[in-house]
């Protein structure tokens, strides 16, 4: 695991069953200046720095027509997250909260998701904006971003982890 992987008092760990249910294949790599999680910023909204998602040449083709989408969605693997954590400390919250309800990269699969914006394509590389991960972190999959069904201007998020059961129809 990376650095800042430890664990702080409110966590919960535990043991990982044995084997996995599925498998895939990393399409490719992310650079970013950041070569530790440490360095990286909570979300791709507070950098203004470029990175570039380099996919491996085997999968170049499936990058035709990409240019059309002015920003996409990127999957990738936090491959030096925990993933044994359940309930985590987060460092500005006064108590535990559910793995489930935080973007936390310590997770049973550290799959995470970033919507970016296209700069430029390069032939097999993409030009960024908008990522937090550190550099070398394996691509999954990239997608394109439709404002008119991924985007939900009526989501919301209990920060402070005070609300309890379903939400209701009315978001309450």
């Amino acid at each position: 695991m990376d650095d800042g992987a430890d664990h702080r008092p409110g966590e919960t760990r535990i043991t990982l069953p044995d084997g996995f249910d599925a498998g895939l294949h990393f399409i490719g790599r992310i650079r970013t200046p950041w070569p530790h999680r440490r360095d990286c910023p909570r979300n791709g909204l507070q950098t203004q720095e470029l990175c570039t998602i380099e996919v491996d040449p085997l999968f170049a083709p499936a990058l035709q027509n990409v240019e059309g989408a002015s920003h996409l969605i990127v999957l990738y693997w936090m491959d030096a997250a925990a993933r044994d954590l359940v309930l985590q400390q987060p460092r500005h919250a006064d108590g535990s909260r559910g793995t489930f309800s935080l973007r936390s990269p310590a997770r049973p699969n550290p799959v995470a998701l970033s919507v970016v914006e296209l700069k430029r394509r390069d032939g097999d590389r993409l030009v960024v904006h908008g990522l937090d991960c550190r550099d070398g972190t394996p691509l999954i999959d990239i997608k394109p971003y439709f404002a008119s069904t991924d985007a939900r201007p009526e989501a919301t998020v209990d920060r402070a982890g005070t609300r309890t059961g379903p939400v209701a129809a009315d978001g309450r």
